[in-house]
């Protein structure tokens, strides 16, 4: 997960950076701020991952405000004028984006700083939690409370241990790639299973917890060669 915060003298561009980054299941922003010094403080004082920053402001731009900073966090630049451009990549900042920019732009640019934060990672640690955003926050699921995932048309239901449930607006495909493989497996088009929770098949179907699930001709093998 990426702790982000964003600085900006106007509102409006805020409130897209804070809609963008709401359709973003790996990044938590944490913090808006419209005031320079408050801005300040707060980074240098706490860890963030990644800022997202204005470059013309009333007092310091954005560019002399990054370097000034004790703790040197990710930037993304955002600005309505091009020609802070080479400026903006003078400090190694990941992105720089143009206003107007569009969800797609924003994402690359965010993708960007994600992949980068892997590679420093070593990418090895061993994935435990699945984090997804439902009823207007975000969820941090520990993998072993999946019972099971249910796909709902547009939505998919989490089932978990004791009997609570989290609906989320996502897809089956999408929520897959989140999960560690052959750990969690399609077992039907409309379910995700993991395979640890499995405690009998019989004939075409598996039994999990009070759960009877179905499982498609196309996915049976699968499950099998790893249980």
């Amino acid at each position: 997960m990426i702790r982000a915060v964003a600085l900006d003298d106007e509102e409006l561009a805020l409130d897209v950076v804070q809609a963008y980054c709401g359709q973003i299941e790996y990044v938590d922003l944490v913090h808006v701020f419209t005031e320079q010094g408050k801005a300040i403080r707060y980074l240098n004082k706490f860890e963030v991952d990644l800022l997202f920053l204005d470059i013309r402001m009333p007092e310091l731009n954005g560019i002399d405000l990054y370097k000034s900073l004790k703790n040197k966090t990710k930037v993304i630049f955002t600005t309505a004028y091009d020609h802070y451009a080479v400026e903006g990549f003078n400090v190694d900042a990941i992105d720089y984006l143009l206003k107007p920019f569009s969800f797609e732009r924003f994402k690359k640019a965010v993708d960007k700083a994600k992949n980068l934060m892997d590679l420093e990672l070593g990418n090895v640690d061993e994935k435990t939690h699945l984090s997804v955003r439902a009823d207007f926050k975000l969820h941090h699921i520990t993998l072993d409370d999946i019972l099971l995932i249910e796909a709902l048309d547009d939505y998919i239901q989490i089932h978990l241990e004791q009997g609570n449930k989290i609906v989320a607006r996502n897809t089956m495909k999408g929520i897959l790639e989140k999960l560690p493989q052959p750990q969690f497996l399609r077992a039907h088009r409309s379910y995700i299973i993991p395979l640890k929770k499995v405690g009998s098949i019989y004939k075409d179907t598996a039994k999990i917890g009070n759960f009877t699930v179905p499982l498609g001709k196309s996915y049976k093998a699968d499950i099998l060669k790893n249980l």
